[in-house]
């Protein structure tokens, strides 16, 4: 039974400057955790959906990263998460954006999949909908996290938007204080024992947003693409820059249309597109061969990945 897992936790400047021994031991507990979520079901038979469903809410109930648990604040000290699913084997995605107080949002969107008869479902429309559908939600204090609250007390007087993968702004000038932790938006990708493939991705989004923003994340396409034709993404980066850059499928259209490589599709849209575009993050890919790929533009990218050979890898920096 053949298999393979990728999953990522954000992307940015992710130096060994920034990650002293206990960040690391964290994110190392973390990444493996997710990736024993997500081989269990592959393992035991389980397909790419759900195995990238595990994953993600693995990472969700982890308040290390930015999304579910650990989710970032917005500008009126909230927290709004999006997260997205989609499933290879018949182009079918469900996706959630600015929900607040659902436990996992990658088990909403794979409700939204599969019982609403949409795509992509918002705010208090998918808390509806998730209340009819019986899952999780979590009280605001479930979601508060001290060093997240911290970071947005700093700029939240501000028009500043912080990228909580990166230790810069969107908007004015100089540099937003205190930026030595950093955290990201969550993804994973299988290939299961069928070739089939699945794609995922879960993000609190940055931190002091305002007007509702949403990032590339839930976006099908822009952040999350699955086609057993041609490959599984997720991405993790400057939201804005990936919508543009329609960066997930991009990477699908240029292996089904040009004929490149997992590797070449990858590059050629983090390494030269989005680089041209001043974008920076990274994805993680995986075909209906098991072949797989890191690929980001970064500094670093939390990343692992495992499969049916008893191979498994977890790496932060470039």
């Amino acid at each position: 039974m053949s298999y393979t897992l990728v999953i990522h936790g954000g992307a940015g400047n992710i130096t060994p400057a920034i990650m002293d021994a206990q960040m690391e031991a964290e994110y190392t507990a973390a990444l493996r955790a997710a990736l024993a979520a997500g081989s269990a079901v592959l393992r035991n038979g389980g397909d790419a959906v759900a195995a990238v469903a595990a994953s993600i809410a693995e990472m969700e109930n982890n308040p290390v990263f930015n999304a579910g648990r650990g989710s970032v604040f917005t500008k009126k000290g909230l927290n709004e998460m999006d997260a997205a699913i989609m499933n290879g084997r018949d182009l079918s995605a469900g996706a959630v954006a600015g929900v607040r107080n659902i436990k996992n949002p990658i088990l909403l969107a794979r409700e939204v999949m599969l019982h609403s008869g949409h795509v992509f479902l918002s705010n208090e429309g998918a808390a509806e909908f998730a209340l009819k559908q019986g899952l999780e939600f979590a009280p605001d204090e479930y979601f508060f996290n001290k060093s997240r609250y911290d970071q947005w007390v700093e700029i939240r007087d501000t028009d500043y938007t912080q990228l909580d993968h990166k230790g810069d702004n969107l908007k004015g000038a100089g540099p937003i204080p205190n930026t030595g932790h950093k955290f990201g938006t969550v993804g994973a990708v299988a290939c299961d024992a069928n070739g089939n493939l699945a794609a995922g991705t879960s993000t609190g989004g940055m931190t002091n947003k305002r007007f509702n923003r949403i990032g590339d994340s839930p976006v099908i396409g822009a952040g999350t693409y699955a086609n057993d034709r041609t490959c599984a993404i997720s991405c993790t980066g400057h939201g804005e820059l990936f919508l543009r850059a329609v960066a997930a499928y991009d990477v699908s259209c240029l292996i089904e249309y040009k004929g490149l490589s997992l590797r070449q599709a990858c590059d050629m849209v983090i390494k030269e597109k989005l680089v041209k575009m001043g974008g920076e993050g990274g994805m993680i890919a995986v075909n209906a061969r098991g072949e797989y790929e890191f690929c980001f533009n970064s500094a670093g990218m939390y990343r692992g990945m495992c499969n049916s050979e008893g191979r498994e890898e977890v790496a932060y920096y470039g």
